[in-house]
């Protein structure tokens, strides 16, 4: 096979033998839908980019897009006056969808959601294939000229299948990977002193999901106050999460040594590794991890600073290749846990309460929708044993999409949505 998965990837396998570990993407479509049309067009998109015919080699931790024509089913939903709720109660059905465990399978499952004048298109994928930004990019592809009463040609996009793996990376960057071994060391005094989250052994891990629009003047006023304030408008969303946090982790307070409240933000090595999402297809994920005492009454100003200084020293010093070899140490301990440990290995020795998310879609599209007129972007993506809570963040246009993932045998959804809330409301406040 030629494929070989990378850390990430083969980490993301383990954690689906759990429970399904997928995401959903959304885009709206303003134009009405041909289900007919648009089965067939996305079929010739998939096969003329060479995403047909995957074949998963677990074993070997190897796969192969194998090629060839492949059918694709549209599952279409009646929208009308409630077309929100049937969107979000489809993404849920998505994300607890298992994919084959290995073989030959397709990784993607499409539907939409018809309004008439317009439809929400949605694309579930086994996550362990490609990141965001991949997926985005094959959506637009999708809908090239979608809409048009004639389009003779359409943009070719081929891209690399078989990206390199990490091992490249850990041998151009040997000095800092060894330099940096220390950070192992903080990382595990942190997570001693980290508030764990709930996590359940014996129940079932099924994804709970929530999403929010949030309108143009408070992006704005989230991209100007991280300008004011000097950090990346990641930090400022990771220390908004973390006060959004503090009133549903209030047994901290009288914890005798685990006081700390943790959260993790996903680090995309693309640049690392390989060139844009339009050229190779596939997912070069990592992760930040932050830690802080956030008490009642925590600045929000004090937060974002110390965020910013600790996610500009992980990434400077390039310490996500250890946060790398820490979850290749996690697969070789994997075999020797039961699944009950499994569900709850890394809520214990990697604890943190939310993980986010963040994704610009503008960068990514070249146009090659052409008439399709794409909006608004919604995303989901599955909990996983590591985090009972995961925002997404999609920003496309002047528009932003907060979609809140949780896990429902640990989280319940007042909860979540009191988390959610929260973190609106101070987004809105900042001036």
């Amino acid at each position: 096979m030629q494929g070989r998965l990378n850390l990430f990837q083969a980490t993301m396998l383990r954690w689906r033998d759990l429970h399904p570990y997928s995401a959903v993407h959304v885009v709206r479509v303003m134009k009405r839908c041909d289900a007919t049309r648009l089965e067939a067009q996305i079929a010739a998109r998939l096969e003329s980019a060479g995403l047909t015919g995957l074949n998963l080699d677990r074993k070997r931790a190897r796969y192969e897009f194998t090629g060839g024509r492949e059918a694709v089913t549209l599952t279409v939903l009646e929208g009308g006056a409630s077309a929100a709720e049937t969107l979000r109660l489809e993404i849920v059905r998505q994300l607890n969808a298992p994919f084959p465990r290995e073989g030959g399978f397709s990784p993607f499952r499409f539907f939409a959601v018809d309004s008439g004048a317009f439809f929400d298109l949605g694309l579930a994928y086994d996550h362990f294939i490609a990141g965001g930004d991949s997926i985005a990019v094959l959506l637009e592809h999708c809908l090239d000229g979608y809409g048009e009463e004639r389009r003779d040609e359409t943009r070719s996009w081929t891209p690399r299948l078989y990206p390199h793996t990490y091992r490249r990376l850990f041998l151009r960057r040997f000095g800092e990977a060894l330099t940096g071994l220390g950070y192992l060391r903080s990382l595990a005094a942190s997570a001693r002193r980290t508030f764990r989250a709930p996590c359940h052994r014996e129940r079932d891990a099924s994804n709970g999901f929530l999403c929010y629009r949030v309108d143009a003047a408070a992006l704005d006023r989230l991209r100007n106050t991280a300008k004011a304030w000097a950090v990346t408008v990641n930090d400022l969303m990771l220390a908004v999460l973390l006060i959004a946090l503090i009133p549903v982790t209030a047994d901290r307070e009288a914890a005798p040594r685990r006081r700390e409240l943790g959260v993790a933000s996903i680090v995309n090595l693309r640049s690392e590794l390989e060139s844009d999402a339009h050229a190779a297809f596939g997912q070069f994920l990592s992760s930040l991890r932050f830690s802080h005492p956030a008490p009642r009454g925590a600045a929000l100003r004090e937060l974002a600073a110390a965020v910013h200084a600790e996610s500009r020293r992980v990434l400077s010093r390039k310490l996500y290749l250890q946060n790398l070899l820490a979850l290749g140490v996690s697969g070789l301990m994997w075999p020797l846990l039961s699944p009950a440990q499994r569900r709850c290995f890394l809520a214990k020795h990697y604890p943190i309460w939310a993980g986010l998310t963040a994704l610009r879609v503008d960068p990514l599209w070249d146009g090659a929708s052409g008439g399709a007129q794409l909006r608004e972007y919604l995303r989901a993506v599955s909990t996983g044993p590591l985090a009972p809570i995961v925002l997404a963040v999609t920003t496309l246009g002047g528009t932003m999409w907060l979609g809140v993932s949780f896990r429902t045998a640990d989280v319940e959804a007042a909860t979540a949505e009191r988390v959610a809330q929260e973190f609106l409301r101070h987004m809105a406040s900042l001036e």
